[in-house]
């Protein structure tokens, strides 16, 4: 028998009180019992970067970090990235550039970009293709992801 913990998870603004397995990953509590669905599930080993959030202010990969873990701090997901009508320039510029196709990397991406962007605003354009390399696409071929990185992060630093 497993016991179980009570953590709060502080998301996009909004504490989540929930009882957790040790074991519980921070993706699957955060889909499962927090009901923020837009964090994909991927892999579960840490590769393809669909379950990017941003942990305070350091994009994670949530597949591999415990909800135990982030505990007290504070997360980010991408439904806390518009605010209201009003979408983030990075979530503009993916719909502007055609930086999504399935859309199922979609949210990894924007979460990984905003996250390094706003700790590295004026990041050279060979360290932003090598940061998003990290995550995969079988769809798009990552050019449009680029360009779309490139125009919000212009947009950002307005």
């Amino acid at each position: 028998m497993t016991d179980k913990q009570t953590i709060t998870l502080t998301i996009n603004g909004k504490d989540h009180a929930i009882e957790v397995e040790p074991r519980r990953t921070l993706a699957d509590a955060i889909r499962e019992d927090c009901g923020q669905t837009g964090t994909h599930i991927g892999c579960e080993h840490g590769v393809c970067g669909a379950c990017t959030v941003i942990v305070d202010d350091a994009p994670v990969r949530s597949c591999l970090m415990f909800a135990a873990q982030a505990d007290g701090k504070t997360i980010r997901t991408v439904e806390g990235l518009a605010d209201g009508d009003t979408l983030h320039p990075m979530q503009q510029a993916f719909m502007d550039n055609h930086g999504l196709q399935c859309g199922f990397c979609t949210p990894g991406f924007l979460m990984l970009a905003v996250g390094v962007l706003e700790r590295e605003p004026d990041i050279s354009d060979e360290d932003l293709i090598d940061v998003l390399s990290s995550n995969l696409c079988r769809c798009t071929g990552y050019q449009n992801i680029i360009k779309s990185v490139r125009a919000a992060a212009a947009e950002m630093r307005k």
